[in-house]
């Protein structure tokens, strides 16, 4: 059934009008069976008081009225906008209290769930005015009582639910007690991170690199060595809710970078003094014995193909993670921690 017919609780919401037809008339409760019909200026004086039999026959009565279809009540539920432009034409005014559909999948495109403690925990302290609504298994309100009293203020709706209410609201059993939803954050683009940029800047760029966990692990090491700034081809990737929970508070410390193409995001940096780096299981220089530049742009890809073949080729300098070799290759997560680590070393050694 359409959701936009439904209430809170599931139930079709539905309207209970009189017919013009019966005005004068006062008709039986369709809902609680009570009532029935009497006519206009009749009282019950006038008949003298009613017996069992008479209100038995008086309910009959109203039974048979409904069964002909001749009740003064009509049930009418709430249309989809479609149907209301048919029947009223395109600028008819909407039914009071009506939600446009297309309104509510716009505003659900533009928000996502964060769950897990020290990832909400992060949010609400670096961009509390992105919450739209909070949800609480109670053993965790003793720690986010700064966060509960700032939503009561700000009027920020928010529930204390026990754990099965709170899997079906974050959509997870790895929830952490937690849940909000936000509104999203679009990034920034690549002249804006330029226009801002140190002469000391590393960069993070992932080619088709998808997996939130991935994501997530990827931006926590961002986090902890201090790279602000990850070019993605969409800035949604970093604002899922697995990511942002595998981040464990790092995603409020990194911003997506978007451009017009990945390859074209590439050749912006390197105009504007940036070394690209690409990295490879096989071949390039071993990374223990490279000098990383100070203002470069880290390219990595998926861990099964690696980055492609025109990005590898384009390359300033090709960096290999050397090891033993009894593994094809690491997790791009894993990667993504030892290059930061040794880019880290060299900066602060």
């Amino acid at each position: 059934m359409n959701d936009d017919l439904k209430g809170k609780s599931g139930k079709v919401r539905v309207m209970y009008v009189r017919g013009d037809d019966n005005a004068d008339k006062r008709s039986e409760n369709p809902r609680t069976g009570k009532g029935g019909s009497r006519a206009k200026g009749s009282s019950r004086a006038e008949g003298g008081r009613r017996g069992p039999r008479d209100e038995n026959r008086s309910r009959d009565a109203g039974r048979g009225q409904r069964e002909e279809g001749s009740s003064p009540w009509r049930t009418v539920s709430r249309p989809p906008r479609e149907d209301v432009a048919q029947d009223a034409g395109t600028d008819a005014p909407l039914p009071k209290g009506y939600v446009d559909p297309e309104v509510i999948r716009k505003q659900r495109a533009e928000e996502a769930r964060v769950y897990g403690e020290n990832a909400c925990q992060a949010l609400f302290m670096s961009r509390p005015d992105a919450i739209v609504r909070a949800w609480f298994v109670q053993s965790v309100t003793p720690r986010f009582k700064e966060a509960l009293r700032w939503m009561a203020a700000n009027r920020k709706a928010y529930h204390v639910v026990e754990d099965a209410d709170l899997v079906k609201a974050s959509g997870t059993e790895h929830h952490g007690g937690v849940c909000f939803i936000i509104k999203k954050r679009n990034g920034i683009s690549v002249s804006q991170w330029l226009s801002k940029a140190s002469d000391t800047d590393c960069v993070l760029a992932l080619e088709d690199v998808g997996n939130p966990h991935n994501l997530g692990a990827i931006v926590r090491s961002c986090a902890h060595f201090g790279v602000k700034g990850v070019v993605v081809q969409d800035a949604g990737l970093l604002e899922s809710g697995a990511a942002i929970r595998t981040a464990e508070g790092g995603a409020e410390h990194v911003e997506a970078i978007t451009g017009d193409s990945f390859q074209a995001s590439l050749d912006a940096f390197r105009d504007a003094g940036y070394a690209i780096v690409t990295t490879s299981s096989h071949k390039g220089t071993p990374l223990f014995s490279a000098t990383l530049p100070k203002k470069m742009v880290l390219v990595l890809g998926q861990e099964k193909e690696g980055v492609s073949d025109a990005t590898f080729a384009g390359a300033d300098l090709n960096i290999a993670i050397d090891g033993t070799g009894k593994v094809e290759s690491l997790n791009v997560s894993v990667a993504t921690g030892i290059l930061l680590a040794e880019w880290w070393r060299q900066r602060h050694s």
